[in-house]
């Protein structure tokens, strides 16, 4: 197999341990591509792509049950068999992650917002914390 990547170049590619290479490949979410004749994992570079597909929308909270299925989805769709439904599917499933990631950085504004009071009210004194709170977004914006 060309272009075949042992695990600790996966794991190091991908920013995954190699405990978390091969838990994910217990669970169905990659399977190595061949084995060395003396049995070590290969991987090829789809499958390195799907590891990495992996860790971003974990990085979104999704299930291993939903990961499961975007790359069932994905497999699908590149391969062509994804049918109507299938594709409706996947795209419902960019939505949420696009939905997620909006949320995360919302979340991340507020808390680097928090930080600018935190420093605001070292450097400033008291007065300078209602002027911050005033532009920190609400617990229901959303």
């Amino acid at each position: 197999m060309d272009d075949a990547f042992h695990i600790g170049q996966v794991a190091t590619r991908t920013g995954l341990s190699l405990r978390t290479v091969r838990y994910y490949e217990s669970v169905g979410l990659v399977k190595p591509s061949g084995r060395t004749e003396g049995g070590f994992r290969l991987y090829s570079e789809p499958d390195v792509q799907r590891l990495l597909l992996v860790r971003s929308l974990k990085h979104a909270d999704f299930s291993l049950d939903q990961l499961e299925e975007v790359v069932r989805l994905r497999d699908a769709v590149l391969g062509g068999s994804a049918g109507a439904d299938g594709l409706a599917r996947y795209q419902a499933i960019i939505a949420e992650a696009s939905h997620r990631i909006r949320l995360q950085r919302e979340r991340l504004v507020a808390a680097e917002l928090a930080v600018e009071l935190l420093r605001t009210t070292v450097s400033k004194g008291p007065r300078a914390a209602d002027e911050v709170t005033a532009v920190l977004p609400g617990e229901g914006s959303s």
